[in-house]
């Protein structure tokens, strides 16, 4: 009988679950849609219960669809949308409170007074962080806030906090196992990248109790075993845990030094492994890429850019197209922009800049422009973000980045995948695994990891070698064109930092 592995992907917007044989052919897949709430203007937020809904929706709709093949499964793994995190109540497994999503702002005066403090420099030497309401810490402080007699409760251990790995193994265990993977560990701000544990006077700063975080252990790694729960039988190893852009870097078998993977989501992230935890001075994270035994990692420089795939969505709601092939074939109705550029700083600027006071631009507006010139633009402001990250990447990763490796939703946009060749001057290699097509590869190393850890596979040159669709795109575009079009871009960037002074109220 085949083997397999049940991949769970629990995106911002969708969870999606495949099974994944040993040939690491696709044998199944199904997915379920996800609401996020926008209760005040830059906070974001979510229901925990809702996200173990879908996880149970989408691996009932994969399982339903391998029919007999389901009943090979060899181990679960796990990929998540990162730095999201909630808390719920140890006892009875009940939320106290939101999931408060990556994209929330809502902890923005909290870093700004760290900063203040001059406390930004020992936060990055310790963890390869940003101060910034992205990572984990300050949300978990504001969740202890916000529940009556928290700090108490917490340092009881009557509280768990968690990112949404631990929510989703809690779940899958029946509570048995409250544990995180070390690439999410990593994302939180709370970290210590040298020792691989929860740094005590970081806990110390944001004030969360070591008592009521999950165990960081390694990505492949037996966490516990299924209870009878989401449509599974119970008894089976939770192998993999890890984070959705590090899983991406490994379902492309991004092992080494020298490859580069962009996913293009709701935001992205570019994602490079280096030799050594070295700490960046280009404006991008250093993070664990993974782990595959107790003390050991692999690292990596990121850069995270809030705003990508939701800018298409903000414009399709501007114009009331609510499918982004819908904007991608209006952006195809002129050849350029006619000079208009859109910085979606919708939430501030993220990699390489951090500039959480930039605010949303479009700029070049003549009488001639019009939605196709926004719509190209748009789209464009896709591939003009990955360069300043690709840019910064080349910069410090210690080897050299000739392609660059493409997965996730908007991935399907080729007006997007030609212009990112361009514009990079560099191949763009998209991938195609799965029915789902690019969007399957986090949930494909996760499988990995878990297939590692059970012996589906027995190291990573079989994983190397398994079979990954793929298609290229060349760049095509001029240098003296594509420089020009840069300058541009980079200078609608600098422009959108300025903020101006709030009106008098009347």
């Amino acid at each position: 009988m085949t083997r397999s592995i049940l991949a769970i992907d629990q995106g911002t917007t969708n969870t999606k679950a495949l099974l994944v044989s040993d040939e690491g052919r696709v044998l199944a897949a199904g997915s379920a849609p996800l609401a996020v709430s926008y209760p005040q203007p830059g906070w974001v937020e979510q229901d925990a219960g809702a996200i173990w809904e879908s996880v149970c929706a989408a691996v009932g709709a994969c399982l339903r669809a391998a029919g007999a093949r389901a009943e090979g499964v060899a181990a679960v793994a796990v990929t998540n949308q990162r730095e999201s995190v909630l808390a719920w109540e140890r006892a009875t497994g009940r939320p106290l409170g939101p999931v408060i999503v990556w994209q929330c702002r809502r902890t923005a005066a909290f870093c700004r007074d760290l900063r203040e403090r001059g406390l930004e420099e020992t936060i990055h030497r310790r963890t390869g962080l940003q101060v910034d309401p992205l990572f984990s810490a300050s949300k978990m402080r504001w969740l202890l806030d916000h529940i009556p007699d928290g700090d108490r409760r917490a340092r009881a251990g009557e509280v768990c906090l968690g990112t949404v790995d631990a929510w989703l193994l809690w779940n899958l265990t029946g509570g048995a196992a409250h544990a995180c993977d070390l690439s999410n560990a990593s994302r939180t701000g709370l970290l210590n990248l040298k020792t691989l544990a929860w740094d005590s006077d970081l806990l110390d700063l944001y004030g969360v109790p070591r008592a009521a975080l999950p165990e960081p252990l390694p990505s492949a790694h037996r966490y516990g075993k299924t209870a009878a729960v989401a449509g599974l039988g119970a008894g089976l190893p939770v192998a993999a845990l890890i984070g959705d852009s590090h899983a991406a870097l490994y379902g492309h078998a991004g092992f080494r030094p020298g490859v580069v993977k962009a996913t293009y989501g709701t935001g992205s992230s570019l994602m490079a492994p280096v030799a050594a935890p070295t700490l960046s001075r280009q404006g991008l994270s250093t993070t664990v890429a993974w782990s595959l035994r107790p003390g050991e990692a692999t690292y990596a420089l990121e850069g995270n850019i809030s705003v990508t795939g939701a800018a298409v969505q903000w414009l399709g709601d501007l114009l009331g197209r609510s499918d982004p092939a819908e904007i991608e074939a209006l952006a195809r109705t002129v050849d350029d922009t006619g000079g208009v550029y859109l910085v979606p700083a919708f939430v501030g600027l993220g990699a390489p800049h951090w500039r959480e006071e930039a605010r949303g631009l479009l700029t070049g507006l003549t009488r001639g422009s019009g939605p196709a010139h926004v719509a190209r633009a748009t789209v464009e402001s896709i591939a003009y973000q990955v360069r300043d990250v690709f840019d910064a990447l080349q910069a410090e990763a210690g080897a050299p980045l000739t392609v660059l490796s493409a997965d996730g939703g908007a991935t399907g946009n080729d007006l997007l995948m030609q212009f990112q060749a361009d514009i990079l001057g560099a191949p763009v290699v998209r991938s195609a695994i799965g029915p789902a097509g690019a969007v399957d590869v986090s949930a494909l190393g996760a499988a990995y990891l878990a297939g590692l850890c059970v012996g589906v596979w027995g190291s990573e040159d079989e994983i190397a070698a398994l079979p990954r669709p793929e298609e290229c795109f060349e760049p095509t575009m001029p240098r003296e064109r594509r420089e020009a079009l840069y300058a541009g871009w980079r200078a609608a960037v600098a422009r959108c930092v300025y903020v101006p002074e709030p009106l008098p109220s009347r």
